[in-house]
C-alpha cells in the first residue's frame, strides 16, 4: 500500500483547498480510509473517516465544512475544505487500515495507531 497526499498550501481565513490522497494497493471496499492532522506540539487528530461500506464520519469541528469522498476509478481520497479557519492549519495526513486490521473498532473508532498505511503529509496553512 502506498499513499501520496497533494493539495495543501496557504490560504486566508474563508479560504477553500482541496486534499487528494493517491493510494495504490487500497481496495476501498475492505479498508477504512481517514484524514488526520497533526498541529506542533498536539497530538495526531482524526479529521474525517469513509468506512468500507461508505459510511462517513467528522470531528465536530469540521462538520458542515470539509466533506471526504473517494473515486475508486481513480484510486483517489479527497478532503474538500471550506471556510477554512485558522485553527485548521496542520500537516494533513491519508491513513488507510484494513477492515480487518484493529478489529474489533470501527472505522469512526480508530485513532492513529488503529491503521496501518499512512502517507507522508502535506501542510495546511490558514491565515488571517
Amino acid at each position: 500500500v502506498h499513499l501520496v497526499e497533494s493539495g495543501g498550501g496557504s490560504v486566508q481565513v474563508g479560504g477553500s483547498l482541496r486534499l487528494s490522497c493517491a493510494n495504490s494497493g487500497v481496495t476501498y471496499n475492505d479498508y477504512c480510509m481517514a484524514w488526520f492532522r497533526q498541529a506542533p506540539g498536539k497530538e495526531h487528530e482524526v479529521v474525517a473517516t469513509i468506512d468500507s461500506d461508505g459510511s462517513i464520519t467528522y470531528v465536530d469541528s469540521v462538520k458542515g465544512r470539509f466533506t471526504i469522498s473517494r473515486d475508486s476509478e481513480k484510486n483517489t481520497l479527497y478532503l474538500q475544505m471550506n471556510n477554512l479557519k485558522l485553527d485548521d492549519s496542520a500537516m494533513y495526513y491519508c491513513a488507510a487500515g484494513g477492515s480487518d486490521y484493529a478489529y474489533p473498532l470501527s472505522c469512526d473508532a480508530r485513532i492513529w495507531d488503529d491503521y496501518n498505511h499512512w502517507g507522508q503529509g502535506t501542510q495546511v496553512t490558514v491565515s488571517s
